[in-house]
């Protein structure tokens, strides 16, 4: 289950996503995630992200603080790991250029991009800061599909595939596949991504 909120706070949003397992599958792999974070009102800019994890037993938790100069994009990402029932800490400075967001204000990226532009083979590329890593994301269209709700209505969507790549074009993260609404709105109806166990699935209930 998973709840995503946006509150006003001034000249930013700020931002809540709550993830957890159903009772059935935390006797398989528990996960219990929180990521909080503020973009800015007038273009989405990223101000803040925090991403909070209890998986499996283990705890980690990542902040990043963004400043801006011109195109130029700089996080300043503190990572704090449990290992041993010991907490370590690490501080890395990321830098990107353009368009920057993490994976809590990308959610509203990928809701500005006209998807009926990408059917040709097109692709939307961004800059994606995830913890202590710089990457890149690749967003390309599949196709439109109808996706069958929870409420078993049915939804006709823009098949979505995001793809995570660093340097050297080495693959970082799993994929992710996602069916926004064709509508205006571009609700994401769907998304499917991959965790050490299975595969988590998460539905739009409104």
């Amino acid at each position: 289950d998973a709840t995503l909120k946006l509150t006003n706070s001034g000249n930013k949003y700020n931002l809540l996503l709550t993830g957890k397992t159903r009772p059935w599958a935390d006797k398989f792999y528990q996960v219990r995630d929180t990521l909080k974070g503020s973009i800015t009102k007038r273009n989405f800019r990223p101000v803040s992200y925090t991403k909070i994890a209890h998986e499996n037993g283990k705890y980690s938790r990542d902040d990043i603080t963004y400043s801006y100069n011109g195109k130029q994009v700089i996080g300043y990402s503190k990572r704090h790991r449990e290992k041993d029932g010991k907490m370590r800490v690490t501080e890395k400075t990321l830098n990107g250029e353009g368009q920057v967001f993490d994976m809590l204000s990308v959610f509203y990226f990928l809701r500005t991009i006209d998807y009926s532009k990408l059917l040709d083979g097109s692709v939307v590329k961004s800059t994606m800061f995830s913890g202590s890593k710089v990457e890149l994301l690749t967003v390309r269209c599949v196709g439109k599909e109808d996706v069958k709700l929870k409420d078993k209505s049915v939804r006709e969507a823009y098949h979505i595939k995001f793809k995570f790549t660093q340097e050297g074009k080495k693959k970082s993260s799993d994929d992710i596949d996602a069916w926004i609404s064709t509508d205006s709105s571009h609700i994401p109806l769907l998304v499917v991504g991959s965790l050490p166990l299975g595969k988590i699935k998460c539905y739009y209930v409104g």
